[in-house]
Formats: structure tokens, C-alpha cells, sequence
């Protein structure tokens, strides 16, 4: 499809295959969104659509439920690396009537985690489960499907006593698990591969550290491997939580502060700015001292980036797929601003001949914490 890079779409219900060979050559756009946090990843594919296409087919089977779901996964390989960018299911289609007999279909998706959202499962036990055996217990379902859990222990194990209460599920496996989550101070998302056809389902805290990727660089002449790059400083973003500790004997909550800097959550910028704004969660005073603190780190993670860089990129000029939820370095932008990024968002746009990607990176103040970033 391009010149060092290959395309490959992969359809079929419940276990895909590859796609014949007619809806590759009708394919002309695939655009894949994938964002940090716990929000869902989508992908939007684009195909002419004439009269005796095969995708008419297609559409009529999956308009009229005799396939309820439709698996797409979608990969690029690059220079020997499999990447896998999607792994989700239909949700929504359209055709956009065209002339000359020429129509466009239109087909949109979510990841695999819109599975876990279609049906309400209110009422389900689980007896003597604290939150990290209960998410397995969800997940579980979903193994036949390639979904791989990737769970780490919250640092409060709420272990109910039988005789005491026994938790129940309420709502979808996804609203359920994304409750579970935030009561700990964590996220839930599905991040394909690493090989099609699987999906990690990682619940656990946002990590902000690790290997960070190539170097974007701007402004460096035949080095600069980015076609647009730009940098906010927002020091109203920044809020600093405090969480209601509540004591014991006298009944009186206690306000405590929580800094946004954890081993999870190192400073990437040297200089973050004084917080503006103090946010108070009241909540926090009905959970355990240990899961309000959990609760008020996650929040002041979420709130605590005031720099903000948006831009876009060739992948065949940078070399390599750029993965959000990572690090990646920055030269060549300048003292305040050079240095180690957290990418937030990442959306792949890719067509015959091109292919592109926009990004967002935050981080939580300015001037660098590392000497130098890896090129």
C-alpha cells in the first residue's frame, strides 16, 4: 500500500481472517484513534462501494443481525515489525450515495472493550473476591476472543467477608470493571496485540515510566522527522486534590493534600507550576485511608499536566510506528520544552501512498529532566 509499509485488514465474526482480496482493492481510507487514560480506542474505515460489490453482502448481513459481530483488526508491518492498530468490533455503518453508480461505505468501530458493554449483568456474586479477582473473574469470559489480562494488585485489597457482604455486580462487565477501577485509582483498556487476533486488557495505575521512543525532532533540518509541532503552557490545568481522611474515634474527616508525583508517575518536566486550584473530594471520606489516598493520586495525575504539544508526523519518515500511553523524547524545539513527553492520543490516517499521524503529548512543567532523549 506504501513503500515500506504494508497493510493488513483482517474480517470474520468472532475470528477473523484475512479480508479478500476485492475489499482491499475498494479500501481507500483507515483512520485509527487511540487515546490514553481509560477512554475507548475507535477506527473509521472507508470503502468505494459500487453496485456488484461483495461488501454489499457484507453490509446486508451485518445490517440485518444475522452476524452480530463483526470482528476487524487491523496491522501494519513496517521494516519487519508487526504493529497491530486495531482490534475491535463493528458498531455503526453507513453508505454515502455517490454518482455514476459509485457509492462510499463507511464502517466505524470501537475496541474489543465495546463487547463487555452490550448487556447488563446486574446481580452476579462474588463471594470473598477482592477488586484485581474479580476483574479476572469478568475478563475470563472474553478469552476465546484473544483478550489477555494484564491486572496488578491495588495497594488496598478490599477482601469482603461472606457473612458480611457479598459485592455484586452492577451494570455491563465494562461499566463494572471501569467502577472497580476508579475506586482504586486506576484504568481500564484494551491494547491490541501483541500478535492479531489478541488484546491485553490492562487494569492497574497509569504508568508514566519505562523506555521512551525515537526522538521527534523539529527544526533540525535533514533531522527533523515531524511535519508540524506545537507547545501550549496551561497552568490552569493543574489542580491539586485534597481527600477527607475520617477519624476513627472522633467522626471528624481530616483534609489531606496529594502531590502528583508517585514512582508511577515521575516529573518529566523540572519545573511544573504551583497548582491554582484546589479541588476537594468529598467522596473520599466514605473509603478506607488507603483507598482515599489511591483515589486522590489518581485524580492529581489526571490533573497535573500543564504542558501540552500537538502535532503530526510521516511514519516512513520517522521510521516507526509512534504508540500512545509511552514515552517519546523532543529535540530541537527549544531549552523549555525539549526533554521526555507522556503520549496522550495518537491517530493514525493512512490512505494509498500515505500515512500519517496526529498527536498529543502532555507533561507536567517545563525545562527537561534528562540530560539527553533516546534518537
Amino acid at each position: 500500500m506504501l513503500k515500506g509499509v504494508n497493510l493488513q485488514l483482517y474480517i470474520g465474526p468472532a475470528v477473523p481472517i484475512p479480508a479478500p482480496r476485492e475489499v482491499i482493492e475498494a479500501l481507500e481510507q483507515v483512520q485509527v484513534i487511540v487515546t490514553g487514560g481509560d477512554t475507548q480506542s475507535g477506527f473509521e474505515l472507508t470503502f468505494t462501494l459500487s453496485k456488484r460489490s461483495p461488501l454489499q453482502t457484507l453490509f446486508l448481513l451485518t445490517g440485518g443481525n444475522i452476524i452480530p459481530i463483526l470482528r476487524v483488526v487491523i496491522v501494519a508491518v513496517m521494516g519487519g515489525n508487526t504493529e497491530v492498530l486495531m482490534d475491535g468490533v463493528m458498531t455503526h455503518h453507513e453508505v454515502r450515495l455517490g454518482t455514476g453508480g459509485k457509492s462510499t461505505l463507511v464502517v466505524k468501530g470501537k475496541d474489543l472493550s465495546a463487547l463487555m458493554d452490550f448487556i447488563e449483568l446486574d446481580g452476579i456474586p462474588y463471594p470473598a473476591m477482592p477488586p484485581v479477582v474479580r476483574v479476572l473473574a469478568v475478563l475470563a469470559k472474553y478469552a476465546a476472543l484473544g483478550v489477555i489480562p494484564l491486572t496488578i494488585p491495588s495497594v488496598v485489597e478490599d477482601l469482603p467477608i461472606p457473612i458480611e457482604r457479598i459485592p455484586r455486580q452492577q451494570g455491563t462487565d465494562y461499566a463494572y470493571v471501569k467502577q472497580l477501577a476508579f475506586e482504586a485509582g486506576y484504568v481500564f483498556y484494551m491494547d491490541p496485540g501483541p500478535v492479531p487476533g489478541t488484546s491485553r486488557a490492562y487494569w492497574g495505575p497509569e504508568i508514566k515510566v519505562g523506555p521512551a521512543q525515537p526522538a521527534l525532532n523539529t527544526d533540525m533540518d535533514a533531522h527533523t522527522n515531524v511535519e508540524s509541532l506545537s507547545f501550549s503552557f496551561d497552568k490552569e490545568a493543574k489542580e491539586m486534590p485534597v481527600v477527607f481522611i475520617q477519624n476513627q474515634a472522633t467522626k471528624i474527616p481530616i483534609p489531606i493534600p496529594i502531590p502528583d508525583i508517585t514512582p508511577l508517575n515521575p516529573p518529566l518536566g523540572a519545573v511544573p507550576p504551583l497548582p491554582p486550584k484546589i479541588k476537594f473530594l468529598d467522596d473520599t471520606a466514605k473509603l478506607s485511608p488507603l483507598g482515599a489516598v489511591m483515589t486522590g493520586l489518581a485524580y492529581a495525575s489526571q490533573h497535573a499536566d500543564a504542558v501540552t504539544a500537538t502535532g503530526s508526523l510521516n511514519v516512513v519518515r520517522y521510521g516507526r510506528v509512534l504508540k500512545a500511553r509511552q514515552l517519546v523524547g523532543v529535540r530541537g524545539a527549544g531549552a523549555a520544552f525539549d526533554g521526555l513527553y507522556y503520549v496522550k492520543s495518537v491517530t493514525h490516517n493512512i490512505k494509498r501512498g500515505d500515512y500519517k499521524q496526529n498527536f498529543t503529548l502532555v507533561r507536567n512543567g517545563l525545562l527537561s529532566t534528562v540530560p539527553q532523549v533516546p534518537v
